[in-house]
């Protein structure tokens, strides 16, 4: 792998850095690869690569109806839900499994709004690797199906996501486990980085104008600024594009925060919005978010639930691509960025598709892989008999 340096503390986190160089990322142009084309900027060593299932290297799609429908010829649609579990929670699920095979962790865990759980659940199935999830009360149906399928281990937390992240995290302490919370283990953005790699390679070597992402807690738009700008480090681009994170008109802290008005309660409520996967109300690293829109020029901005649903069906059909509320809502917000000069419908605008909704298919959840709990004791009671 490239040479890790270092690292440099921002907004709580510690970044990884290495010795760029261009000769980081090969220069031939595969037809097909995966997220481990780019392990010289991974933090993963020498030797294969454990984790068993093919991750990344999702496709960058003209969309030519969509094109046309908004009269913008340049726009492109990299679309995560071509992942194992539909989304781009996939790549960092991957490389903190990897991390754990390497020093042979037995035990994963996350906090999750559905996603992350799910590719949690999903990739420590094949990797043969336990995975205990916490997740609110109100998690859908459907995603708590998914995990107990794949053989999760799922705690509902009463008192929502945000508790579910403290026990998770304290648990991953306790207990030794890999802890795979979003922002809190620097390997998930270092894997959710690819996607800037991808994109800027799927370009011809070019980094577009714009780029557009959901934003709930924060690594992928972080990620993303870190993958840029490590391709500038390395010398193989000359520019980042401006960033435009988007969130859900009823939760909305952090476009609150960038446009300095303090938020109400209707601008934080995660059950008010159909955009479950990013309904964050304490984002894990929300000021390195504000930091990374500052430096690149770009902006945040919020949309209502009718224009996420409309976004919905737009890519169904204008692009053939399904995606979940949470997963269009860079569409959704496109219209925004245009209308008030954050956008030109002449520059060339990539927007991340981070996944899809997924069904159970009639598979019922597994309750005898379930319980509600508010301590760590009651976790470790109930897990004692899975040994």
């Amino acid at each position: 792998m490239g040479s890790v340096i270092g690292s440099a503390g921002l907004a709580g986190c510690e970044w990884l850095r290495y010795d760029y160089n261009p000769t980081l990322i090969a220069q031939d142009r595969p037809e097909s690869f995966t997220m481990w084309r780019y392990r010289q900027l991974l933090p993963i060593g020498d030797g294969p690569v454990r984790y068993p299932v093919p991750i990344g290297g999702t496709p960058l799609l003209p969309a030519p109806a969509l094109r046309q429908t908004l009269g913008m010829p340049h726009l492109w649609l990299k679309d995560e839900t071509r992942n194992p579990s539909a989304s781009n929670k996939d790549r960092a699920t991957a490389l903190v499994l990897e991390d754990g095979l390497r020093r042979h962790i037995d035990t994963i865990t996350t906090a999750s709004t559905g996603n992350a759980a799910v590719a949690t659940a999903v990739g420590a199935a094949a990797a043969g690797i336990r995975a205990v999830i916490f997740v609110s009360t109100d998690c859908q149906p459907d995603k708590l199906a998914l995990m107990t399928q794949a053989g999760a281990w799922v705690f509902q937390v009463r008192h929502g996501y945000p508790a579910a992240v403290d026990l998770s995290r304290t648990a991953a302490h306790t207990f030794g486990w890999l802890d795979r919370n979003t922002g809190a283990n620097p390997l998930t953005i270092e894997a959710k980085k690819t996607v800037a790699f991808e994109v800027w390679e799927q370009l011809g070597r070019q980094p577009p104008d714009v780029m557009i992402t959901p934003v709930g807690d924060g690594p992928t738009l972080v990620a993303l600024d870190k993958g840029f700008t490590e391709l500038v480090h390395c010398g193989l681009a000359t520019r980042q594009p401006r960033l435009i994170g988007i969130q859900a008109e009823h939760c909305q802290p952090l476009v609150r925060a960038w446009h300095g008005t303090p938020a109400q309660p209707a601008h934080l409520d995660p059950t008010a919005t159909i955009a479950d996967g990013i309904a964050v109300v304490r984002p894990a690293i929300g000021n390195a978010v504000l930091d990374a829109i500052h430096r690149s020029g770009g902006a945040l901005t919020a949309v209502s639930d009718d224009a996420l649903l409309s976004a919905v069906a737009t890519l169904a059909s204008r692009a053939g691509v399904g995606a979940e509320p949470a997963g269009a809502a860079a569409l959704a917000g496109l219209e925004i960025a245009v209308e008030h000069g954050l956008a030109d419908p002449a520059e060339t605008v990539a927007l991340l598709i981070t996944g899809r909704e997924m069904k159970a298919n009639k598979a019922t959840t597994r309750p005898d892989r379930m319980a509600i709990v508010e301590t760590l004791d009651e976790v470790e009671r109930f897990l004692a008999g899975d040994c």
